[in-house]
């Protein structure tokens, strides 16, 4: 476990202990004194609270508990660890706000009761209340963690599904919400449930777009090379592209890179560190996909309808096509062979063409790594290397077969033991 890993994780603790202090006085200080019911398991604890008398924290503790068995499974240890830290920390310091600021209440001797600190402004506490709130979800998100409750039901759907965390805690809290007027009759008190519920999930949606928001720059240098270097040297990607200025009709080369926002001044200051006079076009990039960026989340009807329709694509590391079409007729229709042409490799430029002088266990590796699929390398003697895994991973899954019909075996026998 490295220094790094403990600070790292360290700073992850200490930011969900804020995000549920900021929860907690949502709760508490705008939410229980003036009656409100928002979603979550924070409103069925709230209801709970209005009709029994019991506090919020004793049923927030108890219903998440049950939430989080059920999670350990999908969201793994990793994730559950800081949650179940989030929920006993949000169990106490709902507990410990409550005990700071409640007075005597002064129609019933000797019961305390919570104050409203901002007079009988029921809107703005409602208005408050959901911005406290959802930064504090927010920022437990952000950090690997959660407050528990619907927020843990959003992170499992947003973990395969490309729905936003804010949009799926809304459609789990309306009927939460809705409830309340089955309870109460007060259709004021839903209709200020509803306005949380949508400033909360705003709010979060808010905080977790500027995480993962991008930048596209797009650079006219006459010193594209050391700008394209310098990026590639922070671990960026870069693709450069040949234009032509039509004023002057001379060449220019184009950087093209997409970026992290809260990365954009650091860019910048490159950029003019190495061509104060280079051209620079910054537009934002709501949606980026791929290495280094989020994942694509799509559902995939169809394949789960016919597992056995012809999915799975294998790149046959030449460009023979006799190789390839006898590969296609061993392995049948359950796979798609594809050429190192057709995957993108164009094994006649310099980058790529170093792939033909490597023996095949880095020949298949080199596919793995730049371009993502699965690929075999069949040799003179009949013999096959097949890599197989996830491209960013450190070493690659590497087996060796006789043939390409021993290949297809092994392929068959992995598929059916998937669950």
């Amino acid at each position: 476990m490295t220094k790094s890993y403990v600070l790292h994780e360290l700073k992850d603790y200490a930011l969900i202990s804020v995000g549920v202090i900021l929860y907690a006085i949502g709760v508490t200080v705008f939410m229980l004194p003036y009656s409100l019911t928002t979603g979550g398991v924070a409103g069925i604890s709230s209801i709970i609270y209005y009709v029994t008398g019991i506090e919020v924290q004793v049923t927030y503790v108890i219903i998440n508990a049950i939430l989080l068995i059920v999670a350990v499974k999908d969201l793994g240890i990793r994730f559950c660890i800081k949650t179940i830290y989030a929920v006993f920390f949000m169990t106490f310091v709902l507990w410990l706000m409550q005990r700071l600021i409640e007075v005597p209440d002064p129609a019933h001797s000797g019961e305390m009761m919570l104050p409203q600190l901002i007079g009988e402004e029921s809107f703005m506490a409602c208005v408050l209340g959901a911005i406290l709130c959802g930064t504090g979800v927010a920022l437990c998100f952000e950090n690997n963690g959660s407050t528990g409750g619907t927020d843990i039901i959003a992170a499992i759907v947003n973990k395969y599904k490309n729905m936003s965390l804010g949009s799926v805690i809304m459609a789990c809290d309306v009927v939460i919400i809705s409830s309340c007027y089955f309870i109460f009759h007060d259709w004021f008190r839903v209709i200020y449930g509803f306005v949380m519920l949508f400033i909360c999930s705003a709010t979060i949606d808010y905080w977790m777009r500027r995480r993962h928001q991008s930048v596209q720059f797009m650079i006219f240098s006459r010193n594209a090379d050391a700008i394209a270097d310098a990026i590639v040297n922070t671990h960026h990607g870069v693709t450069v592209l040949d234009g032509e200025g039509w004023f002057t009709h001379t060449d220019r080369k184009v950087i093209v890179s997409i970026i992290r926002r809260r990365e954009q001044a650091m860019i910048q200051r490159m950029v003019k560190s190495i061509d104060p006079y280079a051209f620079v076009s910054m537009t934002d990039a709501s949606g980026v996909w791929g290495e280094g960026f989020d994942q694509i989340k799509v559902s995939d009807k169809k394949k789960r309808a016919d597992k056995n329709k012809k999915n799975a694509v294998l790149v046959c590391v030449t460009n023979n096509n006799t190789k390839i079409d006898t590969a296609q007729q061993v392995l049948g229709d359950y796979y798609d062979i594809r050429s190192l042409l057709q995957v993108g490799c164009d094994t006649r430029k310099e980058f790529y063409s170093v792939i033909l002088g490597q023996e095949p266990r880095k020949r298949v590796s080199f596919v793995k790594k730049f371009f993502g699929f699965d690929a075999f390398y069949l040799s003179k003697d009949g013999s096959v290397t097949l890599v197989q895994g996830n491209y960013d991973q450190a070493e690659y899954d590497i087996t060796q077969h006789k043939n390409l019909e021993e290949m297809k075996a092994y392929l068959e026998g992995k598929k059916k033991t998937k669950p």
